[in-house]
Parts: C-alpha cells; structure tokens; sequence
C-alpha cells in the first residue's frame, strides 16, 4: 500500500520537506512515482529462504535496544521492530508507508497526524493501535535512551480520536521543521508487552514487535538466531518487496575481528564488510577466495565521509587546552600510518560531511590536516607541537612534558579492537617525541561500553557515521546538552554556543540553501574546534561474501543493504 498524503499537503512545500500522494521528504518531492512496486535496490524476484550467518566481533549481554544499561546484541532494532514510515536509502531524507498509510502536517509543522495501517500487526497477532502508537513515544520519552528522551521531549501533547489514528502537538513555538518525519521513524512497542516490561532494564527478555523477524533462539553472549515470520503483515508493501529474504538470520559473536574473520574464511559465516585494508588487499590469499567461491565486492557509496577520529575528552583538564588537542594532531603522521599500516589505501578526512555539498572543508580558514615527510619524525610538526604546548603553560624537560605544576603529562587512550590498538600504539610513539606518555589500554567490550557510558576515559577512536539529512541527532552527538547526559554521544564533551546555533539552524531551514549553510557552518566548528584528530575514511564500501550469497544489481546511495540480499542454496 503506498503512502496518501491528502490534498491539503500535496502541492507544496511543507517547510523544507515536501510531500507528494506517496512519500514525504526534507527536500524537493519524493523520488518514487506514486505507483512504485519495490526500492531500486531490493529485487522482488529475489528467491525466500536460507541462512544468513554473520560474525559479528565482541559480545552481549542484552536484548533490550532501548536502554544505555549493558552491552545490547545488534540488529535487534532493526529486524524486530518497525516504525510508522519506512527510509529509503536512494534519496537523502525519503520515507514512504509502512505502520501508518497516510500522513498529514500543517504549513507551521507544529503537529503532525499519522493514520495506521488497520492490516498492521505485532508478532504475536495483536494488531498495532493509536494506544501502541502514543504508549512507544511516552515510555522512550520517560525512560529510554537519551536520544530518544530528547526528541519525544518536544511532543507536548497527543490526540488518539480513533483506534487507528494518532496526532502528535508540537510546542508553539517549535522551530525544528524535522519533527514530523522523527516522530514517524520512531520505534513502535506492543503496550502490552512493553507496559510489564522495565525498559531501562538490560536483560534477555525475548523482543517483540511488528517487524519482520523475531529472537527464536539465542545463547547468551556467544548468538542470537533471528527467524522470519511467515505471518509478517508488510511482506507485500512495495516498501518490503524483495527484501527480508532470509529465512534465518544468524549473528554469531567472537573474542575479536582475527577470530571473526577465520570463520568466515572457513565458512562459518557467509559475508564479510571489511574495515582493515592490510586484510582486504592481502588476506584473502586462501583457496576459497582464490578458486571463486568468495567474491569480492567493491561498492560505491553517494554518502559523506563521516568522521573516525581520534576524540579528545575536554572533560578531562589536560584536554579541554585547545593548544594542548592541537598539538596532538600536530603530532599524528597520517601519511607514515596510510603507508605503512594500511598500503595507502585511505583518504585523510578533512570534513564531517566529506564529497558533499554539506562540507565546510572549502570554506577560508578551513580545517587542513598537518602535512608531514611521512617518516614519523618530522622534525618541523614536533617543534611546532612543543611551541603550541609552551604557549598553554607546560615545559619540555628532559624528553618529558610537564604541566604547571611540574608533573609529567599522561594520557591513557582505550580500544576494544586489535587493529585500533596498532593504531594507537603508533601515536603513542609519535606523542613521545613531545614528551607526552600515553597508554593504550584493550578492553573488552562490556568494559569498554561502560566507560563510554559515563565519559570515563582521555581518549578514544570512534566513528562518527555522517548522512545526507543530518538533524536533531547533532545535537546528541555534539550539543551542550548531551555533554552531561550520560549515554549520549558527545564523547568529547563539546559545549560550543556556535555549534548549538548551527544545529538549531538545521532543524529550522526553510530551504535547501539554508539547509546546506547550516551543515557547512556545523561541520566548519567542529573541524576547528580541535575536539578529535580526524583520521581516514574509504570512500568505497569492501564486501565479501560465498558465492551462494547474492544481492541486487543495484545498490543504494548508501551501500549495501543486506535486507535485500538472498540465497540461492
């Protein structure tokens, strides 16, 4: 069924987003004809049935995706669970019919009123009401995860005039133009399973939704099986077509990315996304990769380039000197590190949204990477760095840097994977030059999630995923607000007047240049802001999968969708 947007709506322009009688989107019309059959990137010819088995590195010790509490096992929220308007990912900020089979929102964007499907069902055959509806948003908005509290924070107000037919109020004076399509993304719990249930609580308690798998089995820590369910009622949405075609889905779990990698190699696991280089280019060197019976995908992505950096705790004294994060970079030799960790096959990121419109990186007095003779040693970055340092108040005494108080400068910095923990090894010796003893300290992941919970750390290595329709997710990531909530992800502890501006401006623009001035203005304050040292990014997406594993010709803006993969055992 597609999405109807009634007349009052459908002829222009509703702020930034638009609407047509099949879709709504933050800007210009929706992509798809208001008869589309399927997603260009999903085939509806695509056989049903089989396994999809992944390794995943690390652990879990929870099913619930909806609290901060534990360590939660992936995919949960995405395969269980359904919201009011499905994304589609050939379009920046597109969402189409799914729960609810009309929309509609005034000019003023100050409410927005969702009709749901009366075919919509939970998995276990109790159909999804306006009371499932208003009970999702209530319970996130008073005790899920900090996002969630944020964005459900601003409805104040809900109608429910019929069963099937919900009206969400916005403050008065709301600003943020992006409400609506938030709102329809929203996850949506059976109340009567949720209502029981304590959602701030980790634990194993067995998910239930609408979507279209459910846990079937799980060993705690080690898998968790996901089977579809031969009763999902969206199977035959044209948003659905050709995708969820696994009949099993299988995610098993192990100490690290080496381990994971060995089971795919022997066909434990059927598909790989690579994230280490060295073993894209040099580690398929065995007889399945060689005799094709693995395949090698390199896969274009229309996306930004997203920010995996080195972040700097500004909570901690030491870090919130804006000289002492700037030497830091200073002291990073991006081009020792590509050429001798990684054969050269990154790009250095020098914007958040990097390759698109979005980006600040052309702007003057824009962020530029130190350059350096790519040795490890450049003489000219170290005194630079101790120059910057001397500025703030440390010394360099006898191949030691010490602070006001005469004590030697330590930082610590904490990684969960093996390959992060080379990289840091790496910087670790660079900072030496400049008197700076840092440790590098491998946790586990139960551990590691802990402290990124609470901002118990110096420094970490995160990747900072960047879209096209960035919004109120900004400000989780890097507004005043989130500094001091734990849970968020402003792992920095970024409290900058001009970025919360920037942000505000995003969610308010009445127009894709304003959208975009915003975007460039955030990521120019960030960039510059000292706050991470911007490491690499890939401009491709590196997949490998066996050979029975097959995909779609093709591929969306944002890479691969395994949704609409296939088997043809």
């Amino acid at each position: 069924m597609r999405l109807l947007i009634v007349p009052a709506i459908c002829c222009g322009l509703i702020g930034v987003a638009q609407a047509s009688d099949n879709g709504i989107a933050m800007h210009g019309k929706p992509l798809l004809a208001k008869n589309y059959r399927h997603y260009a990137y999903a085939n509806p010819l695509a056989l049903k049935g089989g396994t999809l088995r992944q390794a995943l590195p690390g652990s879990f010790d929870s099913l619930n995706p909806f609290s901060i509490r534990g360590n939660v096992a992936r995919n949960i929220r995405e395969r269980v669970f359904e919201s009011l308007l499905d994304r589609h990912y050939n379009e920046g900020f597109a969402l189409y019919a799914l729960l609810a089979d009309s929309v509609t929102t005034p000019d003023n964007r100050r409410s927005v009123t969702f009709t749901i499907n009366k075919k919509a069902k939970f998995s276990d055959g109790a159909p999804v009401t306006a009371a499932d509806v208003k009970f999702s948003l209530e319970i996130l908005r008073e005790k899920g995860r900090p996002n969630h509290r944020y964005y459900y924070g601003k409805v104040k107000r809900i109608k429910t005039p019929s069963a099937h037919r919900i009206t969400f109020y916005f403050d008065k004076k709301n600003l943020d133009r992006e409400l609506p399509l938030i709102i329809a993304l929203m996850p949506i719990l059976p109340r009567h399973i949720y209502a029981k249930r304590d959602i701030q609580k980790a634990g194993l308690g067995i998910p239930i939704g609408s979507g279209p798998y459910r846990v079937e089995k799980l060993t705690p820590g080690t898998q968790v099986r996901f089977a579809r369910n031969k009763n999902h009622w969206a199977a035959e949405l044209p948003a659905n077509r050709g995708k969820y075609n696994f009949a099993l889905l299988i995610d098993d779990y192990y100490r690290d990315d080496a381990s994971a990698f060995e089971s795919f190699k022997t066909g434990e696991s059927d598909i790989w996304v690579a994230h280490n280089a060295q073993r894209w280019q040099s580690g398929f060197d065995f007889p399945a990769a060689k005799d094709g019976r693995i395949v090698k995908a390199t896969i274009k992505r229309g996306t930004p380039s997203g920010l995996r950096g080195l972040v700097l705790n500004t909570r901690r004294p030491v870090l919130a000197k804006k000289e002492v994060r700037r030497a830091l970079d200073l002291m990073f030799d991006f081009e020792w590190v590509n050429k001798v960790l990684y054969d050269n096959a990154y790009q250095r990121t020098l914007s958040y949204f990097g390759n698109t419109p979005l980006s600040g990186s052309g702007k003057k007095r824009a962020y530029r990477p130190p350059q350096s003779d790519g040795s490890g040693r450049d003489r000219k970055k170290r005194t630079a760095a101790i120059a910057l340092l001397e500025s703030a108040g440390f010394t360099f005494k006898q191949s030691k840097l010490l602070d006001a108080f005469g004590k030697p400068v330590k930082l610590e910095i904490i990684v969960q994977r093996r390959g992060d923990q080379r990289l840091a090894l790496s910087w670790q010796r660079m900072l030496a030059q400049i008197g700076i003893d840092l440790s590098v300290r491998l946790l586990d992941s139960s551990q590691y999630q802990r402290r990124l919970q609470n901002f118990d750390f110096d420094i970490i290595i995160y990747d900072y995923y960047a879209s096209l329709s960035p919004g109120n997710e900004q400000a989780h990531y890097w507004g005043s607000a989130a500094a001091d909530t734990p849970g968020s992800r402003n792992y920095a502890g970024i409290k900058n007047p001009k970025i919360d501006a920037a942000i505000a401006a995003l969610t308010s623009a009445r127009s894709v240049k304003t959208f975009q001035t915003a975007a460039r203005t955030l990521d120019y304050a960030l960039m510059n802001g000292a706050y991470f040292v911007p490491l690499y990014h890939n401009p491709v997406q590196w997949v490998a999968h066996w050979q029975h594993i097959k995909h779609p010709k093709a591929h969306s803006l944002y890479g691969a969708r395994f949704e609409s993969w296939w088997s043809s055992k």
